[in-house]
């Protein structure tokens, strides 16, 4: 399986991805975890690490001892996100406040044993990527919540992409081993983009999901009038962890000087 749409949600919790059947080798779960006002949600595992992250709402995450955090996000497009990553056999309380909350959890395995960490929206590197090149037809923001600079005790990388209308992310086309999820939302919600996941092209609409297999070209492309936001979520493959990316050869010519881009006479 390649492409997932499966709205809207309900309350509580519901599987996106799995760690089995068609989805096994994404060696992640991936989910959405949408609670009304009042309501909690308890989450433990012997074996695996885990992270929720708010989308929008005001609540709290609690991992007893390790802390409990208080988290508020009025929307995903223009505020950087709360990030709670936790380690296996540590138990954890997410709850909405006042107002309904919804967070995106993922989970794989971890043998390690690490820190209760929880990333506030300050601690989120965010970069206007893609500025000055390309004629600006590729910018776009990125928010990197972790990786391997600042968790390199997770099997996970996390962060966020928004795209900006009428305009290209992930882009030049390139790739990498291991598996990762794209996850989306729009501005309006009845937006739509495009993508072409190696040579199969899809049209991606509000909370669809795709998965990138090994060696998938993935880039995307936000319809003019409509905000694309999508969370990334990538696994580390055993002796070979996320770092570099490969731009396919055919394409990398574009992050050349601008001038050799083709641009109509007037």
């Amino acid at each position: 399986m390649q492409f997932h749409h499966k709205p809207p949600f309900g309350r509580g919790y519901t599987p996106l991805v799995l760690r089995s059947g068609a989805t096994a080798d994404m060696l992640m779960d991936f989910g959405v975890l949408r609670l009304s006002a009042g309501e909690t949600y308890e989450s433990y595992s012997e074996t695996d690490e885990r992270l929720w992250l708010l989308s929008q709402g005001k609540g709290f995450m609690d991992a007893g001892k390790e802390g409990s955090f208080a988290v508020s996000r009025p929307n995903l497009f223009d505020y950087s996100p709360w990030c709670l990553s936790v380690p296996a056999k540590q138990r954890v309380t997410i709850g909405a406040l006042d107002r309904d909350a919804e967070f995106y959890y993922a989970a794989t395995d971890n043998p390690r044993e690490f820190k209760v960490t929880c990333y506030p929206p300050e601690a989120c590197h965010s970069e206007f990527r893609g500025e000055g090149t390309l004629r600006e037809t590729s910018t776009r923001i990125v928010r990197t919540i972790f990786d391997d600079t600042n968790r390199p005790e997770s099997n996970l990388v996390i962060g966020e992409v928004i795209g900006v209308p009428g305009k290209w992310s992930s882009y030049p086309p390139h790739h990498h081993p291991q598996p990762e999820i794209y996850h989306y939302r729009f501005l309006p919600s009845q937006g739509f983009g495009l993508t072409a996941i190696g040579d199969t092209p899809y049209i991606i609409r509000d909370r669809d999901t795709i998965l990138i297999r090994d060696g998938e070209d993935h880039p995307q492309v936000t319809a003019p009038g409509y905000a694309m936001w999508y969370l990334w979520v990538i696994r580390h493959l055993e002796h070979n962890r996320y770092g570099p990316q490969y731009v396919t050869e055919a394409h990398r010519w574009v992050s050349g000087p601008e001038e050799h881009i083709w641009q109509p006479k007037r």
